[in-house]
């Protein structure tokens, strides 16, 4: 354990060009599976000054059927699309919902891929792809994560919904944070450093409304954090360049899959590697980085550790994964070779066993592509890796 050192993370707002990326395939993966609960979706977004440009591949029913698009369904595509962007916010002149030139050049998933990957006679359904996927959870906050991309996470979504309501009308949807806390035997005791960039409106670029902007991120930076962690030497930076007036699409290409670790632990856990945005429930990069957070939070809510890494592997066309390992970092009351063993026989580890488990097969990842997957509350069918339902299993198996 050490007893003292900084640590760092950062967020983007639902502005993000890479962020509008993310929501806009996610907003096409939802309206695939609203039409066919198996539909096979792989969607790749680029955004730029009014632009947006889809390609990836796809089967379901109701929408793509023997290689064309069955009536109507064009449509409905572009329609989730420039709803996405108006959702956010997007009005301006280098970036606006209604204005924007949409291209969609998704095709026929390759039948090579579902022939080794669907379920038939007494194959069982296998992964979509080979890799390796991580999840974890620690007890730096309520919601069991780094406490440095909760807090990064949170004041961009308060801005978000000052900007949304109308209470900070100054706003445009771009924005970053970062935040660095000072820990102590292991736990975030205050801020060191908070850095807030957000876009703004033009008559706020002189001098006087980039110093209004501060005072109303400081007072959000305040509110958010913990009593006490916002002292007279946490060192705050908002828009550090002086302005920030063009920013989206417009100031930086999008594209999806570009904010893994945002998207995550904030760089406080591995990686494996892959994006979830764009992505079916059938793709292991998606659905089994889910469950690991799942299980992760699980012995951590079930005070069988402090902290938990967990990782999976997989190899394409395979059900069962390769490998499961688990690491509670010397925080653990139990044996890691025995989690090893109890946690397969609590949910099924196969790319169709964690859909069923988790009741992955609904349209409901739009609402991820912003502000994390993880440590999000679980309500109705969103979120259901987030549940601590597996508690009193883990507790008994231990008992």
């Amino acid at each position: 354990m050490r007893e003292h050192f900084l640590f760092t993370s950062e967020s983007v707002s639902e502005g993000h060009p890479d962020k509008v990326a993310d929501q806009i395939s996610d907003a096409i993966v939802d309206l695939f599976l609203s039409k066919d609960p198996e539909a096979r979706v792989a969607c790749e977004t680029l955004t730029t000054t009014n632009r947006v440009v889809l390609a990836g591949e796809i089967r379901c029913k109701g929408v793509f059927e023997n290689g064309a698009w069955v009536d109507g369904a064009l449509a409905e595509i572009e329609k989730a699309v420039r709803d996405t962007v108006k959702e956010i916010g997007y009005e301006q002149s280098g970036f606006h919902w209604e204005n924007l030139e949409f291209s969609n050049h998704l095709h026929a998933q390759s039948e090579h891929i579902a022939q080794g990957v669907d379920e038939s006679g007494n194959k069982d359904e296998g992964a979509g792809d080979q890799g390796i996927m991580f999840g974890y959870a620690s007890d730096e906050t309520p919601d069991l994560m780094p406490a440095t991309l909760h807090y990064s996470h949170k004041i961009l979504e308060r801005l978000a919904a000052d900007r949304h309501s109308g209470a900070a009308p100054f706003l445009e949807p771009d924005a970053k944070s970062q935040v660095t806390l000072e820990y102590v035997d292991e736990k975030p005791v205050r801020a060191k450093a908070v850095v807030v960039s957000t876009q703004h409106g033009a008559d706020f670029s002189d001098a006087d409304g980039q110093a209004k902007i501060t005072d109303y991120v400081k007072g959000v930076v305040e509110d958010v954090l913990p009593d006490g962690w916002f002292d007279d030497k946490t060192e705050l930076y908002v828009n550090p360049t002086g302005c920030f007036e063009i920013g989206g699409p417009d100031g930086d290409a999008g594209l999806t899959g570009r904010k893994i670790i945002v998207d995550t632990y904030g760089g406080a856990a591995p990686h494996g590697g892959g994006a979830f945005s764009g992505k079916d429930p059938t793709k292991v990069d998606r659905s089994a980085a889910y469950v690991s957070r799942y299980l992760a939070k699980n012995i951590v809510a079930a005070g069988l550790a402090r902290r938990c890494t967990i990782q999976l592997s997989y190899a394409i066309g395979v059900a069962e994964p390769l490998s499961l390992y688990v690491d509670t970092h010397d925080t653990g009351t139990v044996s890691e070779r025995k989690l090893e063993d109890v946690l397969p026989t609590l949910v099924k580890l196969t790319p169709k066993g964690i859909r069923t488990h988790l009741g992955l097969n609904k349209p409901i990842y739009k609402k991820t592509a912003a502000y994390g997957h993880f440590g999000r509350q679980p309500e109705g069918d969103l979120f259901p890796w987030e549940k601590t339902d597996l508690t009193d299993k883990l507790k008994a198996a231990f008992a």
